[in-house]
């Protein structure tokens, strides 16, 4: 691979915007902080420098350039890592070929394709006239039927299955992915709306009914090897851009209120397909955004729903608000009698969670209960208590205080006394701590030269110059491959370096390592001296061990007090 054109295509590219076009990142100072998507990460321990452009996970580790951070994140190699962004920035990469992979599911993926181009034919021919009929009623235009793929199943039975087996499908397989049942369809006369997974593939179908014939309004595919819902979220491959424009995620129920909000261009959206949330759905969501809108059904199940969801995601990090929707609405249903602009309106003002809880816990309280009374007061303090913000928890007080006629200063009391209880909990709480491997001063010392060495060019040029010989194998192959590219390049950069070594792995992870040590930047040359004599002082220890051992073996005297001189000299420096 041509070392320049990478070069070239690294330096076009900003790796702050291509990160964070994945996860949301912060700017702090001249840094910014996103939460790692390569562990689980509930706080935000990913830097990314522009400056040097590249990306440090202080937590796992994770250190790297553009090209890395894309291979890891969207598991593709470097070559088409180089295609993915030379087309980005304008760069010629017609001369990168790529062997096209094959996927143990490709054949699986194939079958949803034809099927999803079979569906949407059913639904432009004249057998679909009701159809079309029917999802105009509803709203659904022409372009949102494009836009999502929307189709008909025919009453026939078994069309689609004997079409697949037609192109050489096994029926073993149509069963194995949910397509077919024996040797029937098990689609027949719904619409058809395909489900996609988070890269887009089309991997299951919700299929609805239009006429009134007395069956379940939705029939969705069963868990296969390529539809599993709980690890996906419904949109996710269009919202993602989305969600980077607009700085926040709204999270829905179904597919149809997602369907629903884009046609009136809210497209920064999301569907769980129910109403559990797995860990896996989670870390896709905080991959989107830390800022969250959850937009449940209004009914009894979506505000349980959103009050399960919005702990999750509070526990996690991210600061989540809550959409109320009145009268048992879901998104889809208000839209359709309300509009856009009362939508909309609902959106900008969603709730902060901690409020949207604390409304909740008046619901069915009887206040001429002192008891019952007593114990509201008590749940909202205990509420109040997750809130970080003083100024808010100051506003909830002063509401109960003039509310309900009780002092400020015993409702700051009883406050206090439920925050003493939630340290006490913490603190009990055992945080499993990330394993820290102690490095004895040598290897501090080595890194630390290796870190002044990609830091500071004229470092280079003095490690040559003193001929410093480092302790193993890795740190000697790392110094020796800085000192050949700064001779070929006259400049250390750190994100090209790591295109240069990108395909020797045990460097490789040596370098990572010092990078994410955050070993001190600038030096001067007495700092520098001062670490080449703690190498060399491991360098004479490792020798005078070596002689020891060799006199313990020795039998003849002269040789022993041979060795013996050589240990003496090295103890005193000669």
């Amino acid at each position: 691979m041509n070392n320049d054109l990478a070069n070239e295509i690294r330096r076009k590219t900003d790796i702050v915007d291509i990160i964070g076009e994945r996860i949301p990142l912060v700017a702090r100072g001249k840094n910014f902080f996103g939460v790692c998507p390569f562990h689980d990460d509930s706080n935000p321990s990913m830097c990314v420098s522009r400056e040097k452009q590249i990306y440090t996970c202080f937590s796992c580790h994770a250190t790297g350039n553009v090209f890395t951070f894309l291979m890891n994140y969207e598991h593709i190699d470097f070559k088409e890592t180089l295609r993915y962004l030379g087309e980005k920035v304008g760069v010629n990469v017609s001369g990168i070929q790529i062997k096209q992979k094959s996927n143990k599911f490709d054949k699986f993926y194939d079958a949803y394709k034809f099927s999803v181009k079979y569906f949407q034919n059913n639904l432009s021919s004249s057998f679909g006239k009701m159809a079309r009929s029917y999802l105009a009623s509803r709203g659904i235009t022409d372009e949102v039927i494009k836009e999502f793929e929307i189709g008909l199943s025919l009453d026939s039975r078994d069309d689609l299955t004997k079409l697949l087996m037609k192109k050489e499908y096994d029926l073993v397989v149509l069963n194995r992915i949910g397509l077919s049942s024996d040797d029937h369809d098990i689609y027949n006369d719904r619409i058809m709306f395909p489900l996609y997974d988070v890269s887009g593939n089309v991997v299951g179908f919700s299929g609805r009914i239009y006429k009134d014939n007395g069956q379940n309004k939705y029939l969705n595919t069963k868990e296969t090897d390529i539809f599993k819902k709980g690890e996906m979220l419904y949109h996710y491959h269009i919202a993602r851009e989305e969600c980077r424009l607009k700085k926040s995620v709204i999270v829905m129920e179904g597919f149809m209120d997602v369907i629903r909000a884009s046609t009136i261009g809210i497209k920064n959206t999301v569907a769980l397909m129910g109403t559990a949330l797995t860990k896996e759905q989670i870390a896709l969501i905080k991959r989107l955004s830390n800022n969250i809108v959850l937009c449940l059904d209004g009914d009894g199940p979506g505000v349980k729903a959103a009050t399960s969801i919005g702990e999750e995601l509070l526990n996690q990090g991210v600061e989540v608000k809550v959409v109320m929707l009145p009268d048992n609405d879901d998104p889809d249903s208000f839209i359709l009698k309300h509009g856009k602009d009362r939508f909309v309106a609902l959106l900008e003002n969603a709730v902060n969670f901690s409020d949207f809880k604390i409304s909740k816990l008046k619901e069915n309280v009887n206040f001429k209960s002192d008891e019952e009374k007593a114990n509201y007061i008590n749940a909202v303090l205990k509420e109040t208590v997750k809130i970080d913000d003083p100024i808010r928890v100051e506003v909830v007080l002063k509401r109960l205080a003039k509310e309900f006629d009780i002092g400020y200063n015993t409702l700051e009391m009883r406050f206090n006394d439920f925050k003493d209880e939630k340290k006490v909990i913490v603190q009990q709480i055992e945080i499993p701590k990330t394993k820290v491997i102690k490095k004895d001063k040598y290897t501090k010392a080595v890194e630390q030269i290796l870190y002044f060495m990609l830091n500071n060019d004229w470092a280079v040029s003095q490690v040559e110059k003193e001929r410093l010989i480092f302790p193993s194998e890795e740190t000697r192959i790392l110094s020796s491959e800085i000192i050949y590219y700064y001779k070929k390049y006259g400049v250390i950069n750190v994100a090209d370096f790591y295109t240069y070594i990108q395909d020797k792995e045990n460097i490789l992870i040596l370098l990572n390592g010092i990078l994410a040590s955050n070993y001190i930047e600038k030096t001067t040359k007495e700092e520098l001296f001062e670490y080449f004599k703690v190498v060399r002082e491991y360098g004479i220890n490792q020798e005078i061990k070596r002689l020891t051992n060799l006199m313990k073996k020795e039998v003849d005297p002269l040789e022993q007090a041979k060795i013996v001189e050589k240990i003496r000299k090295l103890r005193i420096g000669e």
